[in-house]
């Protein structure tokens, strides 16, 4: 049962080749929780499984959670992914496509796998979409009340859903303690990526990251993405925009239909083998 680790800005994933699991559809919730834990486990932000049959794109892909749960689109994690099938000699530097469930993407390699490019979507600010709940609208400047505080936020999608709070300072701190309470509010049907945004100047943002399934993050792509376009969408940035996260940095820039092109690193770090102890059988 073999696995490559990279990592992208500090937010890292394990890959698992469907091939190399004949006997797996697809990881199971607690087999995710218990690869991903960072005791008991190989230890990671998430699993990458792929690359699967599409009928839309060259591969397909799934994206799991550590909490067991799905993720719609990641786009570290298809930065990841793509740097796999560089290494694994299945693509080259001719641009390429990938189906995950949400959405397909177009990616191209630069540097021999050291940046890679992901056409993530277009942004959608659209409730119904994202989803958030209540009337059909753009949700942009809204209210919402988390413990002791009320905070102005806008939400969006890129594939999967974003809850974006722009202030003028922010911190690992303020995203502990409020995340894990927007992640679950009731505004969200399917639970939320949270982001607070601080404005540096019109080509930079700042971002701390609650995610979705996976708690705080160093890095997300579809973070930045979603949090550019919101940038833009109230008239704070440029479309170029560099998308600043204590694990470094990506690139975004942001169409006039909001398409989102995403650039930045991906890290080789290991590759590996999973023992069948570690699912309380022995081989």
């Amino acid at each position: 049962m073999r696995f490559q680790k990279y990592h992208a800005l500090g937010n890292d994933y394990l890959v698992l080749d469907p091939v190399d699991f004949p006997n797996w559809t697809a990881p199971a919730p607690e087999q995710v929780r218990m690869i991903c834990h960072r005791n008991f486990g190989a230890g990671s932000d998430g699993i990458l499984w792929g690359p699967l049959p599409s009928s839309r794109a060259a591969f397909g892909l799934r994206i799991f959670n550590p909490d067991g749960s799905e993720a719609e689109k990641s786009g570290n994690g298809l930065r990841i992914f793509s740097r796999f099938l560089y290494d694994q000699k299945r693509v080259g530097h001719d641009p390429f496509t990938i189906e995950t469930p949400g959405g397909v993407v177009e990616v191209v390699i630069h540097q021999g796998g050291q940046q890679i490019t992901v056409e993530m979507g277009r942004v959608s600010f659209a409730s119904a979409q994202i989803p958030v709940a209540g009337p059909s609208r753009e949700v942009i400047n809204e209210p919402i009340r988390i413990l002791d505080r009320e905070f102005t936020y806008c939400a969006a999608t890129i594939g999967n859903p974003h809850c974006v709070i722009p202030l003028p300072q922010i911190s690992e701190l303020l995203a502990r303690q409020y995340g894990p309470e927007l992640e679950v509010h009731a505004n969200f049907p399917k639970r939320t990526n949270v982001q607070f945004l601080r404005l540096i100047d019109r080509a930079n943002i700042q971002i701390e990251i609650w995610e979705r399934g996976a708690g705080y993050t160093m890095a997300s792509g579809s973070s930045s993405s979603a949090s550019a376009a919101v940038a833009h969408r109230l008239g704070l940035v440029d479309r170029s925009v560099t998308v600043h996260m204590p694990g470094g940095r990506i690139a975004i820039e942001i169409a006039p239909d909001y398409a989102i092109k995403m650039t930045g690193p991906v890290t080789r770090v290991a590759d590996g083998t999973l023992h069948a102890e570690l699912f309380g059988t022995r081989a």
